[in-house]
């Protein structure tokens, strides 16, 4: 028996279908699951037979559910393995030798939640989850096209939501201070980095009219905005109605008229930003656009949110007086999307943090929660989580913690045995949740394990993007000042975060391993399977680098067991098993010299374990 989907297929809804052949948006849609307001239900009671795997009420939602197919959740993962997955998941590093070997030694009932309130409270805690919210925010240090010009102050914005994280700074305001920091914060600086988001997109700067680099850059702007915090492919509507959701042409006009006073008469050559300033109090005047065409000005618009967000009563209450050099009319915007009556705010975002740590989202489509997008797999879970969210006084850290206590995160990745058979038989695709997803790291991730495992990264914060050296076979296409190594070699072993994003060149290493392109907004990075993935694990200077460096605290006459050992917990964080024990010794005995212990660690850094995370 397979597992009863509870996903319906929105494109052949018959609403959608109606939109779709003849234009418009049916009233129909407005009742779409994610257009709801959010309505916790009472957490279900727990059968006796999955009471040995429920700890917080989100294993009670799932138990609940796997219950239906006569399934229960995988045991817990061991204690090693999930410290390390822990430690990925919370600062993108692996544990020390020294405290995985504490952690597997420390008999406390609470140790675990000692950990997860270590690890919240490290400065690596934001750097982590930065790097996912700067591929939404289409972080980069250039404009993009042709010239692809550095922006001189974009690493301000990258270390704003570093900071934020690391701060815990409430969502709402999160959400409130990259929309209008700047109006909100008063003289607040800090306040008026966050609106870096808004202009952390490409742009073509030396584009012939100024009307139309202005057109294509509130529309991005809009787009961005939807997508990153409503969840919502607002784009769609720049030229037509949008075909599936509550969306109309002029909506869309009207939402981006709130960013009206951001972008006036740009300059030819100039560059944007980095951060919203606006001129003054007067506001151009926002014009739909016919067909999307800058050229063809329609009726004139006032800056209202999509009906399907906030109420018109929360939309017409635009501040005033906050800052007397600007419209003030963000802090309007802000204010409205962050209210709680908002249906997709707290959805989307722990969503998003759902898909981080348990691999994939509730919700599939993580910046879709439309008509087209994927239903959620559990939307009670899902409605009980925004609630908590919002209670908790929209705390990332609390709601994160939520998620890491739980049985869910706990659970093995794999197992033998009748019941793993059976379930892997009726759910075969993980929808329920009943075991732990391997998760693959980023480049980015891998480059700081090694960079970690060696004793080499620099823990270093902040900063203008750092350029370390390139390969000669990259070099040697790069036109004039393309990439410019930074002089101090102590640099070059900052943390992934800290390296400069220039749009036309992706970091090798990282654009091997699925980085995606910073021109647009990224909900989820692609997970490919390449050659090129293992040849630069096995062939690249770096892995060589990486591999001697693993090698060389051991000295020159090193125990072989003793070597073996070191590389294991240093590489996985955890002993070599008897097996594991006598290949490595077997290998280092028939060379014994620091060339042989070079290659074990070159070997041991292209395993799978190296790369994923159980």
């Amino acid at each position: 028996m397979m597992v009863r989907s509870h996903l319906v297929g929105a494109f052949f809804c018959w609403p959608v279908l109606v939109a779709i052949l003849f234009g418009g948006v049916s009233a129909g849609e407005s009742a779409h699951w994610a257009f709801q307001p959010v309505s916790p239900e009472a957490v279900p009671p727990v059968s006796p037979k999955a009471r040995s795997v429920v700890r917080s009420p989100i294993d009670a939602f799932l138990a609940a559910r796997l219950a239906e197919e006569d399934l229960v959740m995988a045991a817990p993962a061991t204690p090693l393995v999930w410290f390390r997955r822990l430690h990925f998941s919370l600062t993108g590093l692996p544990p020390s030798p020294e405290d995985a070997r504490a952690f597997h030694s420390d008999d406390r009932a609470d140790a675990g939640e000692r950990w997860i309130d270590r690890l919240l409270a490290s400065p690596a805690f934001g750097e982590r989850r930065a790097q996912s919210w700067l591929d939404l925010a289409r972080f980069a240090e250039s404009d993009g096209f042709e010239f692809d010009h550095e922006r001189k102050e974009a690493w301000r914005y990258r270390d704003w939501v570093i900071e934020a994280f690391n701060r815990d700074l409430p969502y709402n305001d999160f959400v409130r201070f990259q929309l209008a920091g700047d109006e909100l914060g008063r003289s607040d600086p800090w306040a008026a980095e966050a609106t870096g988001f808004l202009f952390a997109g490409p742009d073509m700067v030396d584009i012939n009219l100024p009307e139309e680099r202005r057109h294509n850059a509130l529309c991005e702007m809009t787009a961005a905005v939807g997508s990153a915090f409503l969840g919502l492919t607002v784009g769609c509507a720049e030229c037509h109605d949008h075909r599936s959701d509550p969306i109309s042409l002029r909506d869309y006009y009207a939402f981006q008229a709130y960013f009206a006073n951001t972008i006036v008469a740009p300059k030819r050559n100039k560059q944007l930003g980095p951060r919203a300033a606006e001129p003054g109090p007067d506001v151009p005047p926002t014009h739909v656009k016919i067909r999307g065409d800058f050229r063809r000005p329609g009726k004139v618009v006032e800056p209202a949110v999509f009906p399907i967000v906030a109420s018109a009563e929360a939309t017409a209450a635009l501040p005033s007086g906050l800052n007397s050099r600007s419209s003030n009319r963000r802090a309007g915007l802000a204010n409205a999307l962050t209210q709680s009556s908002n249906p997709l705010l707290a959805r989307v975002m722990v969503n998003r943090l759902w898909q981080e740590y348990l691999g994939k989202g509730l919700v599939s489509t993580p910046s879709d929660f439309g008509a087209l997008g994927g239903r959620p797999s559990h939307p009670a879970l899902l409605d009980w989580l925004a609630a908590q969210f919002q209670l908790r006084g929209w705390s990332m850290k609390n709601v994160q913690r939520l998620l890491l206590s739980s049985h869910v995160f706990r659970q093995g990745s794999f197992g033998t045995g009748d019941v793993w058979e059976t379930a892997r038989e009726r759910d075969p695709e993980n929808a329920l949740y009943w075991r732990a997803e391997r998760q693959r790291l980023s480049g980015e991730l891998i480059r700081d394990h090694l960079l970690s495992a060696t004793g080499r990264l620099s823990r270093a914060m902040g900063g203008p993007g750092v350029r370390p050296p390139l390969p000669p076979e990259v070099t040697s296409t790069l036109l004039k000042n393309q990439w410019n190594v930074t002089p101090e070699k102590s640099e070059h072993v900052r943390r992934s975060v800290y390296l400069f994003v220039r749009r036309n060149l992706r970091f090798p290493m990282f654009d091997v391993f699925d980085k995606p392109d910073p021109n647009a907004t990224c909900a989820r990075r692609n997970v490919s399977t390449t050659a090129p993935q293992s040849l630069t694990l096995l062939n690249s200077e770096f892995s060589y680098q990486m591999a001697r460096e693993l090698a060389s605290p051991l000295g020159e006459s090193f125990a072989p067991r003793e070597a073996v050992q070191s590389l294991y917990w240093r590489l996985f964080s955890r002993p070599a098993s008897e097996d594991e024990l006598e290949l490595g010794i077997a290998f280092l005995q028939r060379g014994a010299s620091r060339e042989s212990l070079t290659d074990l660690s070159l070997a041991l850094l292209n395993s799978n374990e190296a790369v994923y995370v159980d």
